[in-house]
């Protein structure tokens, strides 16, 4: 896979992901516009309709009042009751007619207010008049000629001031519902452009999220088939892994058998040598044969610590609870011996309870006590002290955050190291002192460091030359792992002091 397809697809994520946002943005504010635009068209149509409904009403207003006067002048000057008529049935409807023209263009602004109240009063001034006639007519003082004419003159005079009134509200009425009408086909058109607007846009926007998206499923389908292949190639390096792993394992057996047999007769034709001949031999000879007794041994150790290492990453076994208290005690007893022929003093703290291999951990804390045991100064008596903590995870930055650790401490006072040897002391065959100086194969901390390792765990140290050792030893409480192979475990109690 490229090291730049997590970046690139996290990339083409966003990008899908910010347009989807967009088109949901682009719709709600299609949504949102059109719903304002609606309403301004609605508001406007509404003003509209009230603008007619006050001309209708005006009309039917003037209509009434035109009819009472009418009536009232045909009464006058005929004297009969049926031209009354007219008058009974529209007089009781006006008052409900300024009513209601009254509340429709209250919020048309205070000049139509105006011109109602004053066509309200014109009225009633008008209605005023009227009666007086039909009193008048009543009393026979009509019969005059000038007094008719005069009250006819005064009727015709408020009538048409209720017609001018009337057509004064009507004009701006109109006006009204013209500028009204032309808002509601404006917003109308509004609504309309903006709707196809932004389809449009979304539109566009919904094909650019297609392509990316197709795009996308494209490129998972060429690193799908590229992770397909890699598992075939993977597959098959398991296969040879797995042939090599057997090969390495068939060399072991023949390391562990076929080659410690040769070593064995060495050893054994040396010791012939030196109980036939011990006496006859040159004092160069005996050296001689010393020398090849002592390399044999050397030879079979370094056998022995070699496939010991293979095994712990070949070879694994279930991780159990093992108790570190109870390891630590069996490999004192174990070097119990040697413990009283140097005179060390050992302390123990309590260690804790962990999940692991118990061979490996009798493997691991041996190499340690017996490094403690080695590497002594002259004239000074051997301390090795033991204990355990909780771990800081936060120092060991390799660790886990949610998993609980134990911090193991091995501190002797022995000769101690340089640390900028640390990196060394764990690798294979990385001795700091000659053969002579000090016993082993320089395999032991290497074993130490595979051991914690696969227990997934970190071991370090801390030292000055002259001022002795401290292994320090970072084991999880529980293994992650579960599926460990029991084909072939390491050996209990097998210990290297390499």
């Amino acid at each position: 896979m490229k090291p730049g397809f997590a970046q690139s697809s996290m990339l083409m994520r966003r990008r899908i992901s910010l347009g989807f946002v967009l088109v949901m943005g682009l719709l709600s504010l299609g949504f949102a516009l059109s719903l304002l635009s609606y309403s301004r068209h609605n508001d406007d149509s509404e003003g509209a309709e009230q603008a007619q409904a006050v001309i209708d009403r005006t009309n039917t207003l003037q209509l009434l009042v035109q009819e009472i006067e009418t009536g009232t002048r045909g009464y006058i000057l005929t004297g009969e009751n049926r031209y009354l008529n007219p008058r009974t049935v529209s007089l009781p409807q006006i008052p409900g007619h300024l009513d209601s023209i009254y509340r429709m263009a209250f919020s048309h602004g205070p000049g139509i207010r105006f011109l109602v109240g004053q066509l309200r009063q014109q009225i009633v001034a008008k209605l005023v008049v009227s009666d007086k006639q039909l009193k008048l007519t009543h009393a026979g003082q009509m019969a005059n000629r000038d007094t008719l004419r005069a009250y006819l003159n005064i009727g015709r005079e408020r009538m048409k001031a209720v017609r001018q009134t009337i057509a004064t509200i009507q004009t701006a009425e109109t006006e009204r519902l013209h500028r009204q009408m032309a808002q509601a086909e404006r917003s109308y058109r509004n609504t309309q452009l903006i709707i196809f607007g932004l389809s449009t846009l979304t539109f566009f926007t919904i094909i650019a999220l297609y392509r990316m998206l197709r795009d996308e499923l494209h490129r998972r389908q060429r690193n799908e088939d590229q992770l397909r292949e890699y598992e075939v190639r993977l597959r098959e390096q398991i296969r040879q892994l797995e042939t090599s792993n057997e090969e390495l394992e068939r060399f072991a057996y023949v390391a562990s058998h076929d080659l410690q047999e040769p070593l064995r007769k060495i050893r054994s034709f040396a010791t012939l040598i030196t109980a036939r001949h011990g006496n006859t031999l040159e004092k160069e000879s005996d050296l001689y044969v010393q020398k090849i007794s002592s390399s044999a041994d050397r030879m079979s150790k370094l056998i022995k610590d070699l496939l010991d290492f293979s095994r712990i990453s070949n070879h694994r076994e279930e991780p159990v609870l093992v108790s570190l208290d109870e390891v630590v005690r069996y490999v004192l007893d174990d070097q119990e011996l040697r413990i009283k022929g140097l005179g060390a003093q050992i302390e123990v703290g309590r260690l804790p309870t962990v999940q692991a291999i118990p061979g490996q951990m009798d493997h691991l804390f041996a190499n340690l006590i017996s490094n403690a045991l080695k590497f002594v100064r002259p004239g000074v008596v051997p301390r090795l002290h033991i204990d355990a903590t909780l771990a800081n995870v936060g120092q060991y930055p390799n660790l886990a955050d949610n998993r609980t650790y134990h911090e193991i401490r091995v501190e002797d006072n022995g000769i101690g190291f340089d640390e900028k040897y640390l990196d060394h002391i764990f690798k294979v065959f990385q001795r700091l002192h000659g053969k002579s100086a000090f016993e082993g194969t320089g395999i032991g901390l290497a074993i130490c460091k595979r051991i914690v390792m696969a227990h997934e765990g970190h071991i370090t140290a801390h030292s000055q030359p002259g001022a002795g050792t401290t292994f320090i030893l970072i084991l999880p409480e529980r293994q992650s792992r579960q599926d460990y192979d029991r084909s072939n475990p390491i050996k209990a109690h097998s210990y290297s002091a390499g």
